[in-house]
């Protein structure tokens, strides 16, 4: 039976502590950290920026993984929704400590190199590590930071927490965790459902569906249901906005959503599928890309985010668009009636506004190779180098036939109202010599094609002269004329 047909009373089940817990009668929208400090008084996990920021909130959620063994996944509680740990466990800094006390060799890490100065942001900081710790007991100095991104600290200027990281590997090599996997494992099996959840408390009904059937029948009986993919985006409407969502879906356990793979040459990534689960297929397609979505929002999010709601999402200055719009990606959305593929640069229609009609998902992403002779660069402008909002994010790839420029492709967020293509700055380059003059005609191109935003992180004339400048840069660097090639720009 689906979900839709099946009384609302489902609890939310998920294991803590090892042991199965179940939530009714809260509302929906109730976050994790919430939870933790409100109903169980779980006080460790802590409150900074309530917008997935700070990363003092981060908590781990533990899945089934397809070796046969464990995932960990460090994530933002402050804006991750109670039904969302439907199935999973979940680990917080109370969970590490043996019973008798003996600290968790990241905690004993912390303790060893003075990683803690006033506290507040370090159950975060453990949290975030122990993650890592789980993924790689001996990680590099740049494993580290990547990791660490997500978490602020005001007091101790981050060495002694980067050395506790670096030390972290110096004790037990494995930890309960790690002895108890097995045990764990069997659990989640029990809490695994055979359909999707239903759940309903505080005037809000949550389904979580686990095929596209069950999700094309719930929303073709509740149309006006809100869509929630990876709740980046989603969780600061309810925290700094206060929206109220009498019905939403969340996609988060559809199978069918989250593949990643390859059909031919196309690389088909499910809309559902995490930031994290794409980047190793996106970063394939060529070196600029690794280095590029390193600077993507932190680990926390990246675990949480999904490919298809930063899409169907159409922030301007969403970092994800204007590589995708330069890769010449498509979309594949679908609903009850069937699918259909636009070209990316044809989904976005207005601030906000994309093609999808009403009882349709952004099913997958399609990202074809890039032709041979194309050059291509990925930049992104903001005020830090790590998990800051863009201020300008650019691609260009352009493909060079016998010294002329056969296709172009200019994607840009920050530029304008929708993620976009510079229509007439291609136009000037396309059968073009692959020249300076050229590449200036393009430039003065751009005023065509834009009328920049204007806000807090750039000034309008700010953003055109930086979008000529890296259009002149990247025809710099393609003659071997920048003797480093910088991939990201702080």
């Amino acid at each position: 039976m689906s979900s839709e047909g099946r009384s609302l009373n489902d609890p939310i089940r998920f294991a803590l502590d090892g042991a199965m817990h179940e939530i009714t009668g809260v509302a929906p929208t109730t976050t994790v950290l919430e939870y933790l400090r409100g109903e169980l008084r779980r006080c460790g996990t802590k409150e900074g920026c309530a917008e997935g920021d700070c990363g003092a909130c981060t908590v781990v959620l533990a899945e089934p993984a397809p070796d046969g063994g464990l995932t960990y996944r460090a994530v933002n509680s402050c804006i991750q929704f109670v039904p969302t740990l439907d199935g999973r466990a979940l680990i917080t800094v109370e969970n590490l400590a043996a019973p008798d006390g003996t600290l968790h060799p990241v905690q004993q890490a912390m303790v060893d190199c003075h990683g803690s100065q006033c506290g507040f942001c370090t159950p975060g900081f453990v949290m975030s590590l122990f993650a890592l710790w789980h993924a790689d007991k001996h990680p590099s100095r740049n494993a580290v930071e990547e990791a660490l991104a997500g978490n602020l600290c005001r007091c101790t200027g981050y060495r002694p927490i980067l050395d506790a990281a670096l030390a972290m590997g110096k004790g037990a090599a494995a930890d309960r965790f790690d002895t108890d996997a097995a045990t764990l494992r069997t659990l989640l099996g029990r809490l695994a459902r055979d359909t999707g959840l239903s759940y309903a408390a505080g005037g809000t009904r949550f389904w979580s569906p686990h095929s596209k059937a069950e999700l094309f029948t719930i929303l073709a009986a509740h149309p006006d249901a809100a869509i929630l993919a990876g709740g980046t985006d989603f969780g600061l409407w309810v925290t700094k906005q206060h929206r109220r969502f009498d019905k939403i879906v969340w996609l988060g356990r559809l199978a069918e959503l989250q593949q990643v793979a390859r059909d031919g040459d196309v690389l088909s990534i499910g809309g559902a599928a995490s930031w994290t689960a794409a980047l190793p297929h996106l970063a394939a397609l060529h070196p600029d890309l690794d280095a590029y979505f390193k600077r993507f929002a932190s680990v926390q999010i990246r675990n949480a985010g999904t490919v298809g709601g930063n899409v169907a999402n159409a922030s301007p200055i969403g970092d994800g668009p204007p590589v995708l719009l330069a890769l010449g990606a498509a979309v594949v959305l679908e609903g009850a009636a069937g699918a259909r593929t636009l070209d990316l640069a044809d989904f976005f229609q207005a601030y906000r506004r994309t093609a999808l009609r009403p009882g349709e998902i952004v099913a997958a992403i399609r990202v074809p190779p890039l032709p041979p002779g194309t050059r291509f660069a990925a930049y992104k402008l903001s005020k830090r180098f790590d998990q800051d909002i863009s201020t300008l994010a650019a691609a260009f790839a352009v493909s060079i036939d016998d010294g002329r420029v056969a296709a172009a492709k200019l994607g840009f967020g920050g530029m304008a109202a929708i993620p976009q293509r510079a229509a007439a700055a291609e136009a000037a380059l396309t059968g073009q010599p692959w020249s300076l003059a050229t590449v200036q005609t393009a430039m003065a191109a751009l005023d065509r094609d834009f009328r920049p935003l204007d806000d807090l992180r750039g000034s309008a004339r700010y953003r055109m002269a930086a979008a000529r400048n890296l259009l002149l840069r990247f025809w710099h660097e393609s003659q071997g004329n920048v003797a480093t090639r910088v991939t990201a720009h702080g």
